[in-house]
């Protein structure tokens, strides 16, 4: 094996390995979002007396969406863009990502239907009808998932490969270091 072919290996490998890490946080992340979400919904209907176990559901939407959205990255989804502000950006990029999981999210469900043994247009119509409220309100709170995720992202390009987590992950000492607090305490 020649230099050259044991550098390339070596980077896919790494980029592999780098991916897969990227995945199983953003699967976890989204994992917990969606677990929250089915105990409220656990909690709302067994108030009514309607007991539910669901957490099936939100590992395999996890996953989903997960991959949808590397998916999304890998695409270089939102990178076109002018000179905008940093919420900007962030904002931009929520929409389009929403707007990808939403028509991918309808592929699935298509693809789904036809594996039931239904039509396109059939599973199209329930979606757009009967769905429409449900996938409304699945949008918006999808939407409030994207918006931390894609700004960690982008905190993390701005400030610099590893100097997010340097940041989250450093010890504070706790003292105060002359804020504004400090100045009116004098």
């Amino acid at each position: 094996m020649t230099i050259e072919k044991a550098r390339l290996t070596a980077t896919i490998a790494q980029r592999a390995k780098r991916e897969l890490k990227e995945y199983a946080l953003l699967s976890v992340y989204l994992y917990v979002c969606f677990g929250a979400l089915v105990l409220y919904k656990m909690a709302i209907l067994g108030s009514q007396g309607v007991h539910v176990s669901a957490f099936g559901v939100p590992i395999i939407k996890a996953l989903i969406l997960g991959k949808f959205i590397l998916l999304g990255h890998a695409m270089k989804l939102g990178e076109r863009y002018g000179r905008l502000r940093l919420v900007s950006v962030i904002a931009y990029k929520a929409g389009l990502y929403l707007l990808l999981l939403m028509v991918l999210s309808i592929v699935e469900e298509a693809i789904v239907g036809l594996s039931n043994g239904r039509t396109i247009a059939a599973t199209l119509a329930e979606v757009g009808g009967a769905k429409l409220p449900e996938l409304l309100a699945t949008s918006m709170v999808m939407l409030l998932i994207l918006i931390p995720y894609l700004a960690s992202r982008e905190f993390a390009v701005a400030l610099g490969e590893g100097r997010l987590w340097d940041l989250l992950l450093e010890y504070r000492d706790g003292l105060d270091h002359g804020g504004p607090a400090h100045v009116a305490k004098e």
